[in-house]
C-alpha cells in the first residue's frame, strides 16, 4: 500500500456486522502499510476496538441519512445544512491529505460530495441491498455513489441491486465478501432443541416469522426452545414490544429468550443446536457464515446474499422469507435427521472457512485498492 493515507467515514461506532466487518477491513489495509483514520459523528462501542488495532479514530459531526430524515422538514433541514457539512468534511479532507476516502455505505453521501469537491478519489462499501425501496426512491439514494471511483458491494445480490437502480455504476462494482478470523469448529453439535436467532431486533431480521414457527413446532410436539441475541435499534422499540406480545399470544413464555445484545455471539453459536436467519432482507449474512464456521447446521431465507452462503440441501437449508411453516418444517428436517443435519454442519463449515477467511478478503480488498490505484496516483494531494 506504499504508506497510502486512507481517510474512512464510518455511520454509527457500534459492534455490529457492518462494524465489525469495516474494522476487520481496516486491519487488513493497515497490515498491508496503509496509515489509516477512521471518522465517526458520535462514540460509540466500537471506537476503543479500533484503537486498540492501532487505528487512529476522529470525531466529526457529520450527517447519516436515516429514514427519519425522509420525512418534508427533516429533508428541508438537511438541505439547509448541506453547504456548511461540506465544507467542514471538504476542509478535513484538505487537512489531512489523504490519498483515498473510504466510505463505508450508501447512507454518508455528503462524503461521497466532499471527496469531489476535494479531488481526493473514494470508494464507497455498499452494505445495503433494500430490495423492498420504490425504484425512484432507490435511484435518488444511490445517485451519489456515481461519485465514487470504485465501488464494493458485500455480495453479488447488492451488486445487482446497485446496478439495477444505477446502471452506469455497473463498469465500477467489485464483489467483496465480508472476511472472518475464524476459530475451532464445536465438537459437539449443542444443547438439543435450542433454536438461536443473531441479529438486531428488526423486522427485516425476521425475528417475529422464528417465533410463529416454533409455536407450530411445539404443536407438533418438538420439545424445542429459540433464543433470540441482540437488541433493538433506535427507533424500532415497538417491534421489540411487538415480538413480547407475540410470546405472550403464542403461549411461548417458558420457550423464548430474550438474551439481548452480545459483543461475540460465538457462545450462542455454540450453545445452539440449529441457528435461524429467518431474514426478509440480507445483503450478506454474517450471522449464516459465522454459525456454519462453528459446524452448527443453518436454516436461511432464501434472500440477498444467503444464497451465496448457504448452498441449499449441500451446505445447510433455504426457505423463502415471511413464511413460518416453511421455516418449521426445514427444521423439523434437521430435528428428525441427526444425520442430515451433521452432514450439512460438517460440509457448511469447510465452505465458509475456505470462501471467507481472512486471506480471501486481503486478497480481493488489495485488488479493489489497486483497481482504484490509477485515480489516486494522478489526483491525490501528497501523490509523487
Amino acid at each position: 500500500m506504499r504508506q497510502r493515507r486512507i481517510l474512512v467515514a464510518h455511520p454509527v461506532p457500534g459492534l455490529y456486522g457492518a462494524d465489525r466487518m469495516m474494522l476487520t477491513a481496516m486491519q487488513v489495509l493497515r497490515d498491508a502499510g496503509a496509515e489509516i483514520t477512521v471518522v465517526v459523528p458520535e462514540q460509540g462501542p466500537l471506537l476503543p476496538y479500533v484503537e486498540r488495532a492501532g487505528i487512529r479514530t476522529r470525531l466529526l459531526a457529520f450527517p447519516v441519512l436515516r429514514k427519519a430524515l425522509l420525512r418534508p422538514v427533516p429533508l428541508l433541514r438537511l438541505a439547509v445544512t448541506t453547504p456548511w457539512h461540506l465544507y467542514r468534511l471538504w476542509r478535513m479532507i484538505r487537512i489531512a491529505k489523504p490519498d483515498l476516502i473510504y466510505v463505508n455505505t450508501i447512507t454518508l453521501p455528503h462524503w461521497l460530495a466532499a471527496a469531489r469537491l476535494a479531488r481526493v478519489p473514494a470508494i464507497c462499501h455498499v452494505r445495503e441491498a433494500e430490495d423492498g425501496m420504490r425504484p425512484a426512491l432507490a435511484r435518488l439514494l444511490l445517485a451519489p455513489v456515481r461519485l465514487a471511483a470504485v465501488v464494493l458491494t458485500n455480495s453479488a445480490g447488492t451488486g445487482r441491486w446497485l446496478s439495477e437502480h444505477q446502471p452506469r455504476l455497473s463498469d465500477r462494482v467489485r464483489v467483496v465478501y465480508n472476511g472472518f478470523d475464524f476459530g475451532a469448529v464445536a465438537g459437539d453439535t449443542g444443547e438439543p432443541g435450542r433454536l438461536v436467532v443473531v441479529g438486531r431486533l428488526s423486522p427485516r431480521k425476521g425475528q417475529d416469522v422464528a417465533l410463529e414457527a416454533l409455536a407450530l413446532l411445539v404443536a407438533q410436539g418438538c420439545d424445542v426452545r429459540l433464543h433470540l441475541v441482540g437488541d433493538v435499534f433506535r427507533g424500532y422499540e415497538w417491534y421489540e414490544d411487538q415480538l413480547k406480545a407475540d410470546i405472550a399470544r403464542l403461549g411461548l413464555s417458558s420457550r423464548v429468550f430474550l438474551d439481548g445484545f452480545c459483543a461475540d455471539p460465538t457462545s450462542s453459536y455454540r450453545s445452539a443446536h440449529i441457528v435461524l436467519v429467518p431474514s426478509r432482507l440480507e445483503p450478506f449474512g454474517n450471522v449464516a457464515v459465522e454459525a456454519m464456521a462453528v459446524g452448527r447446521p443453518v436454516v436461511a431465507t432464501r434472500v440477498g446474499g444467503l444464497p451465496e452462503i448457504v448452498d441449499d440441501e449441500l451446505t445447510g437449508l433455504l426457505c423463502p422469507p415471511g413464511d413460518p411453516a416453511a421455516l418449521a418444517r426445514a427444521v423439523a428436517r434437521l430435528l428428525d435427521d441427526a444425520g442430515l443435519a451433521t452432514r450439512l454442519a460438517t460440509a457448511g463449515a469447510v465452505s465458509v472457512r475456505e470462501r471467507f477467511g481472512i486471506p480471501r478478503l486481503t486478497e480481493d480488498l488489495l485488488a479493489a485498492m489497486d483497481a482504484a490505484s490509477p485515480a489516486v496516483l494522478s489526483s491525490a494531494p501528497n501523490a509523487e
